[in-house]
């Protein structure tokens, strides 16, 4: 992987994709590439009675909800419930939802998979699936000229960290007597490695040679962050040391002195071909 810049070139060291939006991450060693991100990346979110998406920052223990891609079905764990087996090709109903400011249409997945959701969070909710025929995009402000599509996104395609970042904020932590944390937390797509740590920041463009020419991804705007990353994986249990830490060295006065750490960025050419670690 190169980046526009001559001085810069990395490899894809780890790869994630996450089919329930704010629940676990399933890490793959190659993915297709579409314009709205990686496959299957986001296709589904949880949404309360009023059709309004909800994530970890309200329920921490989606965090422990964790999803099995197999050939034709989606497998969904969790502890203390049996699995919930979803079909790739089946949904019910139309349904209008939210996600931040833009509403959207989708599809809805069924009583049983609603039940589930319910019964594991502790609140009447509904598992939805993005209606591909409709087409939400990236704000205009951060892409430009680029139309970039996005299924349930927070708000862009793909998230790049580098491994060098997170190398840097577990040598904070630790020198503050807080234990390392994993990339997990931070829930990105691409995760750089043979770069210096947060070079996602500073580059204009990234390039992924394949046989089929170049894929080319560009880094639009820093990914400030929220609570998510306070939030122990394993467990569902947050602490606020990593959010601290990241307060105390990744403000960033271009969005208002928000915490920052990622790059999130657009496709602008290779949808349809694969990306591999």
């Amino acid at each position: 992987m190169t980046s526009s810049s001559p001085d810069v070139t990395g490899r894809i060291a780890r790869l994630f994709l996450y089919p329930i939006k704010s629940c676990a991450g399933i890490e793959v060693q190659e993915a297709l590439l579409l314009e709205t991100g990686l496959e299957w990346d986001r296709a589904w979110m949880v949404v309360d009675e009023a059709g309004d998406f909800v994530t970890q920052r309200t329920l921490a223990r989606m965090a422990l909800i964790r999803p099995q891609l197999k050939t034709s079905e989606m497998v969904l764990r969790a502890p203390g419930m049996l699995a919930l087996h979803v079909a790739l090709d089946a949904v019910e109903q139309p349904a209008r939802v939210k996600v931040w400011d833009d509403v959207v249409d989708a599809w809805d997945m069924g009583a049983l998979a609603a039940q589930w959701f319910s019964d594991f969070l502790g609140q009447k909710l509904r598992m939805v699936r993005f209606d591909p025929d409709c087409r939400r995009l990236s704000s205009r402000k951060w892409t430009g000229d680029v139309e970039a599509p996005v299924q349930f996104n927070d708000g862009f395609a793909l998230l790049v960290i580098s491994d060098a970042a997170l190398d840097d904020l577990n040598t904070r932590l630790q020198t503050a007597r807080h234990d390392a944390v994993g990339m997990e937390r931070f829930r990105p797509n691409l995760v750089l490695a043979g770069v210096e740590a947060h070079d996602e920041d500073r580059v204009g463009e990234m390039q992924v040679a394949t046989e089929r020419g170049p894929i080319r991804l560009k880094p639009v705007k820093p990914c400030v962050r929220c609570p998510i990353p306070n939030i122990e994986p394993s467990s569902g249990i947050p602490s606020p040391e990593v959010g601290d830490t990241l307060q105390s060295y990744r403000q960033d006065p271009r969005m208002n002195g928000g915490t920052t750490f990622g790059m999130n960025a657009i496709v602008l050419a290779g949808a349809g071909q694969v990306l591999r670690v």
